[in-house]
């Protein structure tokens, strides 16, 4: 198995992650709040992402990265393994996407009133463990069905058009130009994000059921609640932030993965 795409989906996640993280936490409190923790296991996320999307590739097609352009692969391929890629990457997200979530929503301790409580949790690992004594084990994996409805499609989606934009900009057998692929991926990040953020909605809201005691019985009775409580509207809350953010991380994501990727080459 080439574990080269591993190392080049790790680098390319934590570039992505530094660009990226003060459009994600924007949209709920902070800027750079939380930041040492997932640099470093989105970065992991990232590789696992990238590394079983080409590995998938590679069997499906018996096409290294360095020969896909004078061999493309079919787009059923690339969205079979950008799917695969998805799922794998649910069970390494879902506990570390948790954790990121409770701490990004506590409120920062300059901004809570005198004589307020201390916050919830003091940091990543006492967040991991207070959620695995009050909620057990399946509390660490809250939100991961939808997370696995959210990511599998989406990153096939993802994939293929990173992929079709890349080829419709550049000749065949050729290596697409630095440009091409920043502006590929920064598409590719905002088509995926239009499509996953309803249940993106839906997977922060099951993640913090625990914490603010919301009783949702899954992810089809939180989808009815919030949209019975208050209305559709809700399932595209944060489409912008999530595009504004998408472009540039994607874009330099996919642009890190594949220089380094050539440079190896």
């Amino acid at each position: 198995m080439p574990v080269e795409e591993f190392v080049a989906g790790w680098i390319s996640g934590a570039l992505g992650l530094v660009l990226g993280h003060p459009f994600d936490t924007v949209k709920l409190l902070g800027f750079f709040k939380g930041m040492s923790f997932p640099i470093a296991s989105i970065a992991m996320v990232n590789s696992v992402l990238f590394g079983v999307y080409s590995n998938t590739l590679l069997a499906l097609t018996a096409t290294a990265h360095q020969e896909r352009r004078a061999q493309p692969p079919s787009y059923i391929h690339v969205f079979i393994a950008g799917c695969t890629g998805g799922f794998v990457q649910v069970y390494c997200l879902a506990p570390f996407d948790l954790i990121k979530v409770r701490l990004q929503n506590q409120t920062e301790p300059r901004a809570r009133p005198p004589g307020s409580p201390p916050p919830r949790y003091r940091g990543p690992v006492h967040c991991a463990v207070s959620i695995f004594q009050e909620e057990g084990p399946r509390g660490l994996f809250r939100g991961a069905w939808a997370l696995t409805l959210r990511d599998t499609p989406t990153l096939g989606i993802y994939f293929v058009t990173y992929e079709w934009l890349c080829r419709q900009s550049t000749r065949d057998g050729q290596d697409p130009s630095p440009a091409t692929v920043l502006v590929a991926g920064g598409f590719a990040g905002i088509a995926s994000w239009a499509v996953a953020t309803p249940l993106d909605v839906i997977k922060s809201r099951l993640q913090m059921a625990g914490l603010k005691r919301r009783a949702y019985r899954g992810v089809l009775d939180c989808m009815v609640s919030s949209a019975r409580q208050e209305g559709l509207g809700v399932f595209f809350r944060g489409l912008t932030i999530n595009s504004a953010r998408a472009f540039p991380v994607n874009a330099v994501t996919f642009l890190s993965y594949e220089y380094l990727l050539r440079s190896w080459g």
